[in-house]
């Protein structure tokens, strides 16, 4: 679904759940004869999906509110000056995705390479595109710890979107 230029999109875990929640309802109800249910479950079914959809979007707007400023403040580096020394640092990279997990989560994770290493770049919603292995990319994002407390750099994504595969 398009809202304005936010693409919304919903997980196979949030469809899964609502179909389940329906089918059971319809069971309950063709077996008891209770449409009584149907008064509060309706409702209820739709916020199982409408709650998720309100998320996804709020989440892909504020991204897109900040990729101007990511633009404005990134410093371009190749993967292998990523490192602890560069925590908190607005990045700009550009690499091929070796690997892409976890996009039927709508918190994709993927793995950037060029010439001089890899690099692991999570993004918590969704990008504006999709971006599958083989890609040439642009990552602009900010370098963090793998885990809270520790761990090794890794590039939290604030945008990822495809670039031609000649520059």
């Amino acid at each position: 679904m398009q809202i304005g230029n936010i693409k919304v999109r919903m997980t196979v875990i949030t469809v899964a759940v609502f179909l389940f929640f329906v089918v059971l309802m319809a069971a309950y109800v063709l077996t008891t004869g209770d449409v009584y249910l149907l008064t509060w479950g309706v409702p209820v079914a739709l916020m199982l999906v409408l709650i998720p959809l309100a998320l996804n979007y709020m989440s892909q707007s504020q991204y897109a509110s900040l990729v101007p400023m990511y633009e404005a403040e990134a410093k371009t580096v190749r993967i292998r000056e990523i490192n602890l020394n560069l925590l908190g640092e607005p990045v700009r990279v550009k690499g091929v995705v070796e690997r892409a997990y976890f996009q039927f989560l709508n918190r994709p994770q993927y793995l950037v390479a060029d010439r001089t290493g890899e690099v692991s770049v999570k993004m918590f919603t969704s990008p504006l595109e999709d971006v599958q292995k083989g890609d040439v990319v642009e990552v602009l994002g900010v370098v963090v710890k793998r885990y809270i407390m520790s761990g090794d750099a890794v590039v939290n994504c604030v945008s990822i979107r495809k670039i031609e595969k000649a520059q």
